[in-house]
């Protein structure tokens, strides 16, 4: 098979005009297996053909430790792909995590090989994945918080400040290769108690979960399935949620609703909001929270500056770049506020 047929080549514009003819429902799920996989490449190969013609679109990592994927899926193929999924050995019967809020989630499909499936950045010595963190439902963790139990939440800072669980320990990283130094530092006075910890989909638990073990810790779990079961089973069973807010999520949607509590504020005004959004200067495309009024007053950008350079015309945005003149910011956390109002004269 040619290889140019394994990357989708179509720009933006095109794929989202494909996902508004679309007559079909979608569906967004996730999961992640920790196993030995071999042949990597063909193996990508494969995971691109097949799921290309099921017409899939998402984000998928493999590496010889295991998979992490999110898709979207067409609703009508979920049990086509269900059996495609059971029939390689190593994938079979794995858990699907079922977002609770649709929406244009994902544009294309990737499929990468990588050196990990989370990408923390740690010697293979400091964990061992056949012993990780117990995993606990959604009952058992809500009596784990009432009990008083140290809850860490195990992702970057943006995502904890649009939504949490109560009196959690959020970590003030914005990348995931900072994130254990930095949890094994807080809770270094805290080996003998009790942890639960948190994610997304669950799958930096997993990892995470077991390096605290090998670092000493004695007491330490984990939410089966992320925020995304939990939000799963507490509507199911009609039961209140103990995390408040938005989960974050990384595709398109930027976030589901898990409860009406706004936690955060505009970066901009300080006024109440829980909307991320990316920069409209592409040469910044930071990553931040925008009301709708600062929305509209700064064209989608996260200040002034951005929105005069994108007035500009592409040769002067090349130019005052070579002059040296005009740097952006590229953080993502809440660091960037004081840094929103800068206005370079240009």
């Amino acid at each position: 098979m040619a290889k140019d047929i394994l990357y989708n080549k179509k720009n933006k514009t095109d794929l989202l005009n494909d996902l508004k003819k679309e007559k079909f429902k979608r569906i967004t799920l996730s999961f992640y297996r920790y196993i030995n996989l071999e042949n990597l490449t063909s193996l990508r190969d494969v995971i691109y053909k097949e799921w290309s013609n099921l017409n899939i679109l998402g984000r998928v990592y493999i590496a010889d430790e295991g998979v992490n994927a999110q898709i979207s899926i067409p609703k009508n193929k979920l049990i086509k792909f269900r059996k495609h999924i059971d029939s390689i050995e190593q994938f079979k019967n794995i858990p699907f995590k079922i977002a609770i809020e649709e929406g244009i989630s994902f544009l294309k499909l990737t499929v990468k090989v990588k050196k990990e499936i989370v990408a923390y950045n740690i010697s293979k010595d400091q964990y061992n994945m056949n012993k990780v963190g117990n995993h606990l439902d959604y009952k058992d963790f809500n009596k784990a918080l009432d009990d008083g139990a140290i809850v860490v939440d195990m992702r970057n800072y943006y995502e904890g400040e649009v939504g949490k669980f109560e009196n959690a320990i959020i970590p003030d990283v914005e990348k995931s290769n900072d994130l254990l130094p930095e949890i094994k530092k807080i809770l270094s006075q805290n080996k003998k108690d009790k942890i639960i910890m948190y994610c997304t989909g669950g799958i930096r638990c997993e990892k995470a979960s077991s390096y605290l073990l090998k670092q000493g810790f004695k007491d330490v779990s984990q939410l089966k399935g992320g925020i995304i079961q939990y939000a799963n089973d507490i509507q199911k069973n009609n039961v209140q949620s103990k995390f408040i807010g938005k989960n974050f999520v990384f595709d398109q949607r930027l976030g589901e609703r898990i409860t009406q509590d706004i936690i955060s504020t505009c970066h901009i005004c300080n006024n109440s909001c829980d909307t991320h959004t990316n920069c409209a200067n592409q040469d910044c495309h930071i990553l931040f929270i925008q009301c709708n009024k600062c929305k509209n007053k700064f064209n989608s950008c996260c200040s002034e500056k951005c929105k005069k350079f994108i007035s500009l015309p592409r040769s002067e945005q090349q130019q005052l770049f070579k002059s040296g003149k005009i740097k952006f910011n590229s953080q993502k956390s809440s660091k960037i506020k004081p840094k929103l109002y800068e206005i370079n004269n240009y």
